[in-house]
């Protein structure tokens, strides 16, 4: 494998930012099927609307610390003193509807893991169980939606979650490898489709 250094990579990610630069090496795009990882993204991709997906990124420690380590059974039992503490947390992004989605999509999470037996056997039917890959050559080629996230976001708001619109869901596929927008000169996009995550 040539130096990270020496390759190209996807043209939104900041040479200058080696945290953007490692999430982007080592996580965005790989093929996800872990529950509660899938669960931080989904809190974390809803807590970005409106903002720059770096801004959530750099407060993710913050969050795993204030959200219990994303696990859902806790945070879905969460009451107004939990919630009043969170808006107090300078680390998490403090916006009241936010966090009140965050609770209450942990609910629903949780009866998608008992409807389905996992979330991640009910996520992955949206792609056939097989990531998406794009054609992808300059930024201008990305999308923010598809029909996919489209369908998924039509499917979490009947199922009573907040914050899931189309382009939020479709950054979630993006994120967690169920599509892969790797440039096509991007060193990662090979590597994922052979199967190589980090």
């Amino acid at each position: 494998m040539p130096e990270k250094h020496e390759t190209c990579r996807c043209p939104w990610v900041s040479p200058d930012k080696p945290d953007y630069v490692a999430y982007h090496d080592e996580e965005w795009g790989v093929p996800l099927h872990d529950d509660r990882r899938l669960f931080e993204f989904l809190i974390l991709e809803s807590s970005q609307a409106g903002l720059s997906w770096y801004t959530v990124l750099r407060k993710r420690d913050n969050y795993r610390i204030a959200f219990d380590g994303f696990d859902p059974e806790i945070i879905a039992g969460y009451d107004e003193r939990k919630v009043q503490e969170l808006m107090a947390n300078a680390g998490i992004i403090r916006n009241k509807a936010k966090i009140l989605a965050a609770i209450n999509n942990a609910s629903k999470f949780l009866e998608i893991q008992s409807a389905f037996g996992s979330f991640d056997a009910y996520i992955w039917r949206f792609v056939d169980g097989t990531p998406v890959v794009n054609e992808i050559k300059s930024q201008q080629d990305y999308r923010v939606t598809s029909p996919e996230s489209d369908a998924l976001c039509k499917d979490l708001r009947q199922r009573g979650f907040k914050f899931v619109g189309s382009t939020i869901c479709y950054a979630h596929m993006q994120a967690t490898g169920m599509v892969n927008d790797h440039t096509l000169d991007c060193f990662r996009r090979r590597e994922i489709l052979d199967g190589y995550n980090v």
